[in-house]
C-alpha cells in the first residue's frame, strides 16, 4: 500500500497576524513562498506519483510549488478543504472574541462539541477528508501527497490514530511539516512527523493553538 504524506500549507499573513483566514482568497506570505521549496526538497526521494490539496488558493500554492519541484500532477480536492466557518472569517481570535464571545469558548475548550447553524463541525470535516482519502487511494502505484490545513490535518491523524476529536487539540501540525503515514504491522496506521525544516519523530502531543 502507498505511502501517504501529508503538508500543512506554508505561512500566510494570517498565520502571521493569528487570524483566522477559513475558506478565503489568503494567499502565501512571501516567507511561505520560500519555505515551501524546501518541503519539495526533502520530498523529492520519496516516490510521490501525485499531489492533492484543498481549493484555497494558499494551498493550490504550496501544492502548486511542491508538485512542480517533484514533476508530478496537482489535483485540488473540496474533501481537503478549510472548515466552513463563513462568519469568523478574518477575525483575529481577539476578534472573535469579542463578537462572538459565547461561541469561542466551546471551540477551544471542547472543539468536537461545536456547532453552529450554517457551518461545518469537525466530525463533518473528518467524514468529508476521510471520504476523499479512500477516493485517491485505490490505484495508487505510487506514494501520494496531501496538502492541507491545520484543522483538516488535524482531523485526519486523528482518523489514522484511531482516536476520538475530543483529542483535537493534541496535535500540532506547524506550517510547511510534513506527516508520513503507512500501514501499520497487524492494522491500522503508523503517523511520524517531520517538523518544518527538522528531522523524523513522533508526532507530538501539544495543547498550542494556531490559525488556519
Amino acid at each position: 500500500m502507498s505511502t501517504i504524506y501529508l503538508v500543512r500549507h506554508g505561512i500566510t499573513p494570517a498565520n502571521r497576524e493569528n487570524r483566522f483566514a477559513g475558506r478565503s482568497s489568503e494567499e502565501l506570505h512571501p516567507e511561505g513562498f520560500a519555505q515551501i521549496p524546501q518541503v519539495g526538497e526533502r520530498l523529492r526521494r520519496e516516490n510521490i506519483g501525485a499531489v492533492y490539496c484543498g481549493p484555497a488558493k494558499r494551498t493550490q500554492q504550496s501544492a502548486a510549488i511542491i508538485g512542480g519541484l517533484l514533476h508530478v500532477p496537482v489535483s485540488p480536492l473540496a474533501a481537503f478543504d478549510e472548515i466552513y466557518i463563513p462568519h469568523w472569517e478574518g477575525l483575529t481570535k481577539a476578534e472573535i472574541m469579542e463578537r462572538y464571545g459565547e461561541q469561542y469558548p466551546t471551540w477551544l475548550s471542547a472543539p468536537q462539541t461545536f456547532e453552529l447553524p450554517g457551518s461545518e463541525t469537525l466530525a463533518q470535516v473528518q467524514e468529508r477528508a476521510v471520504a476523499g482519502l479512500h477516493r485517491i487511494l485505490p490505484g495508487q502505484r505510487r506514494n501520494l501527497l496531501i496538502v492541507s490545513h491545520l484543522i483538516v490535518l488535524r482531523c485526519l491523524v486523528l482518523y489514522f490514530r484511531g482516536g476520538p476529536l475530543k483529542d483535537f487539540r493534541t496535535v500540532n501540525i506547524a506550517n510547511g511539516a510534513i506527516l508520513e503515514v503507512n500501514p501499520a504491522p497487524g492494522g491500522g496506521w503508523s503517523v511520524s512527523y517531520r517538523a518544518a525544516g527538522m528531522g523524523e519523530g513522533h508526532l507530538p502531543d501539544t495543547g498550542g493553538e494556531t490559525t488556519s
